[in-house]
């Protein structure tokens, strides 16, 4: 298969380039740095600018006939009280998170509907299903990703082109050094950093990235996919059905504890 993975200069990104490369398909991984690898392809592409995406589709294109799979992985986090937060670091967010895969699915789709075939995996994240405390912009971007991989699905069916949410807990990251961090009034600044203490032990104690690669391994031989995929530890993936059947006290009670706001 031809493989494109956005976001793999590090971390999960880079960990699905090695593995799908070893297993014999021919990766392009793209992201803002050149990555030295035997197994993928590194064509340095910022995805928040179009111009840039088109370049690097039409790049690939001139060695492969067509194109498989996407998965976008390219990310980032951010943290942060909402009445924090500046328009600059949303804008910012929302251009990587949001704006960045669609314009991979737009520069990649041309081709999957010329072989009648093609896969793509919107990397999300199962935070995207609740309003994190101190991560309001960062679920918020994730679920309008979500929302766009539901509409993108009615979309492309007749072209035999499926799409899907991944939903990701914690994975074992350096996601740290690439979150937008806003600059944390007074009011917050005390329980935010119990819930900042508790994210960074979260992300520490994470699934291994190439636990997901199996993963999405294990999806790619599907034939046809569901719109949303949850994958993590078994107390973060609970918290999505836990929101639907019970009352939304008792729930966000939960969460309160959850996130040590107790």
């Amino acid at each position: 298969m031809t493989i494109i993975i956005t976001g793999t200069s590090s971390g999960i990104g880079f960990a699905l380039a090695e593995y799908f490369g070893k297993k014999g398909n021919k990766v392009y991984g793209l992201s803002r740095k050149h990555t030295e690898s035997q197994y993928f392809t590194s064509i340095p592409t910022d995805v928040t600018d179009n111009t840039a995406v088109q370049n690097a589709i039409t790049e690939i294109l001139k060695s492969e006939t067509r194109i498989d799979v996407l998965i976008n992985n390219a990310g980032m986090g951010m943290v942060g009280a909402v009445e924090d937060s500046t328009k600059e670091d949303i804008l910012k967010l929302f251009s990587l998170n949001l704006a960045g895969p669609v314009q991979m699915m737009s520069a990649v789709l041309p081709k999957m509907r010329e072989h009648q075939f093609g896969k793509i995996i919107n990397v999300s994240s199962i935070g995207s299903e609740m309003g994190l405390p101190f991560r309001g912009f960062y679920s918020a971007s994730k679920s309008a990703l979500d929302k766009v991989t539901e509409a993108m699905r009615y979309e492309v069916y007749p072209w035999n082109i499926d799409v899907c949410s991944l939903h990701l807990g914690d994975i074992k990251t350096n996601i740290a050094e690439n979150r937008v961090m806003a600059q944390v009034s007074e009011p917050y600044a005390t329980v935010f950093d119990k819930v900042y203490a508790l994210m960074n032990s979260h992300v520490n104690d994470g699934t291994e990235p190439v636990e997901v690669a199996e993963y999405i391994e294990k999806l790619l031989g599907k034939n046809k996919w569901k719109a949303h995929y949850y994958f993590g530890k078994f107390g973060q993936k609970i918290g999505v059905p836990l929101k639907w059947i019970l009352p939304q006290g008792v729930y966000e009670n939960l969460m309160k504890k959850y996130n040590k706001l107790d």
